[in-house]
């Protein structure tokens, strides 16, 4: 009887060890600090960046302000296998890719009517408790520009 508890127990131990190593450092609540990050002027700021799991997917909820100030809220449910999408509340998006480039790295790519709008890489630091998001896209004139978006795990 003391041999199956004991087996069960270190059944369970490993599959938790698993199951916490399986998770992306990704997940959670991320912050914007503006001191530390670099935008051009009249650029989008995504404010706060959540990720977490929906069923075997992911789900990455977006809220900021546009150049002109108004309120942003945009959605993306899917899985960081490089293929697209749907993107929901996004003008300068309908569908949107992640890759997994490795444990802490992703890629990002956008596209609004099949034509890429955006690209980049997020990396979450080795520690867990910084992100940083390095993207390319067009702005509101057309133009391709470069932020530097540096986020704080909450």
């Amino acid at each position: 009887m003391k041999l199956k508890a004991i087996v069960f127990g270190l059944v369970v131990l490993f599959a938790s060890a698993v199951v916490c190593a399986a998770q992306s450092p990704q997940m959670g609540t991320w912050k914007l600090n503006e001191a530390k990050s670099k935008f051009p002027k009249g650029a989008t700021k995504n404010h706060t960046v959540v990720y977490e799991m929906a069923g075997d997917m992911t789900k990455v909820t977006v809220d900021g302000n546009d150049g002109s100030g108004a309120a942003t809220h945009n959605e993306w449910t899917g899985k960081f296998d490089g293929k697209d999408y749907a993107v929901s509340g996004d003008a300068t998006s309908d569908m949107r890719s992640y890759r997994r480039i490795n444990s802490h790295t992703l890629s990002i790519k956008a596209k609004k009517d099949g034509k890429v709008t955006l690209t980049g890489t997020i990396a979450v630091s080795r520690n867990g408790k910084m992100r940083t998001v390095r993207t390319t896209g067009k702005n509101a004139a057309g133009k391709w520009v470069t932020n530097t978006a540096v986020y704080d795990k909450q």
